[in-house]
């Protein structure tokens, strides 16, 4: 297959001029399909794990787009919508217009919930090209008259399979009722399930359909491994995995809030620098977490589903499934978070009896099986599900638990307190 380069894709002067101070020299998969159909003005639906380069692959086709038309007279109108799950996922899209868009003459805004909304407003009084928000602080805005879609030029709806996991789907549709029903229109998930696909088919006008990779495949950069434990057993399975020195960086994934709290403060207590964000932390206590994590400073990152959505972190060595996530689609965004910009990951999954059942169905989702990691301290014997044996494996490789035994006999009982 012939590589291209971002010279190739008929994109403006200050716009590659961005590309090359970020050191951006080829597109990635996702933005070499969807950029030339954007530019075009196609409508488009795009299946793409985070990671994949998405946020560029809609960002530089709308930078360049109103770019061409910029109102120089009255007040700007908001030209560009991007609805986004999270409030760190529109901060990040936000600043990736800002980081590309730096040399046009355009303005931006994000909004969402969590803050005060007056910035907000004022903001939006003075006018913005391009708008990325929440749908709940979108609703409430526009519910008080504050928001205007009539110069609308083109929507983004980026990571639609999460929006239906937070509930927000009824939002996304009394919004879309109220935009220009003339617009260009760009829908992006990492899965396809059928309301999304519905949504897709009412929303998008003759659309391109590009892929970065199959429907709910995983990152094949991503070494998948899962280690049968008891459910009490986890926690000092995690912190046997830890003395591992290869899991530098390493994002962990609890069930609940409560969760989080309490495996951060067992981490602490083991002297393994770790934080916890989830949706009951304030913006400010949030946004300090994933800086600390970003620069170093904290080496484990305890989040809930919500909480982790649009964390975009280069350098993640591991992620580690502490529970494994219903529904199966969460899998596929969790283990998305390390092998990001081309680099290798590992994703660990600690399953206990009762969970048996959903990791059957995430292997149905990523139609593989993880391989079995016995050689641990803390092995649960389990009697095995219908269908296929797992792959085992022994603790070799890089990434595994430190201090294991042979044999992946029954679990340790001392130490465990």
């Amino acid at each position: 297959m012939q590589t291209i380069a971002f010279s190739d894709l008929q994109l403006i002067d200050p716009i590659r001029r961005s590309l090359q101070a970020e050191n951006y020299a080829a597109p990635t998969p996702i933005q070499a399909q969807a950029i030339p159909h954007l530019l075009a003005g196609r409508d488009l639906l795009g299946c793409a794990q985070t990671g994949t380069g998405k946020t560029a692959a809609f960002a530089l086709p709308i930078l360049q787009r109103l770019a061409d038309k910029v109102a120089h007279n009255g007040r700007r109108t908001i030209r560009a919508l991007v609805l986004a799950p999270t409030r760190e996922l529109a901060t990040q899209i936000g600043e990736s217009f800002a980081t590309y868009g730096r040399h046009l003459n355009l303005s931006q805004a994000v909004i969402f919930g969590g803050v005060g909304q007056g910035p907000q407003v004022r903001t939006l009084r003075r006018g913005v090209d391009i708008l990325v928000a929440t749908p709940g602080r979108l609703l409430d805005l526009m519910g008080q008259d504050q928001v205007r879609f009539d110069g609308l030029q083109v929507l983004v709806l980026d990571e639609a399979d999460r929006m239906l996991d937070m509930g927000f789907i009824h939002d996304i549709r009394r919004i879309l009722a109220k935009l220009p029903a003339r617009r260009q229109t760009a829908l992006f998930s990492a899965t396809m399930p059928p309301e999304i696909a519905d949504l897709a088919k009412g929303l998008l006008n003759d659309p391109v359909r590009v892929a970065a990779a199959p429907v709910s495949s995983t990152v094949e950069l991503i070494d998948q491994r899962v280690l049968f434990v008891e459910r009490a057993d986890k926690p000092a399975l995690l912190g046997e995995v830890l003395k591992d020195p290869a899991i530098r960086r390493v994002l962990v994934f609890t069930r609940t809030k409560h969760g989080a709290n309490r495996l951060a403060t067992q981490l602490h207590r083991r002297d393994i620098a770790a934080a916890a964000i989830h949706g009951n932390k304030s913006q400010g206590a949030r946004e300090r977490a994933i800086d600390d994590f970003r620069r170093g400073h904290t080496r484990v990152l305890v989040a809930t589903d919500i909480a982790a959505r649009g964390i975009d972190i280069d350098g993640v060595s591991h992620v580690i499934n502490f529970d494994l996530p219903t529904p199966p689609e969460s899998y596929v965004h969790r283990i998305g978070r390390t092998a990001r910009a081309g680099a290798t990951g590992i994703a660990l999954s600690f399953c206990a009896g009762e969970e048996r059942a959903q990791l059957r169905d995430i292997e149905r989702l990523i139609a593989r099986r993880l391989s079995v990691v016995e050689d641990h301290p803390y092995a649960a014997t389990l009697s095995p599900l219908p269908g296929p044996a797992h792959v085992s494996e022994g603790a070799s490789r890089a990434g595994r638990p430190a201090g294991g035994r042979r044999g992946g006999g029954r679990r340790r009982r001392s130490g465990r307190r």
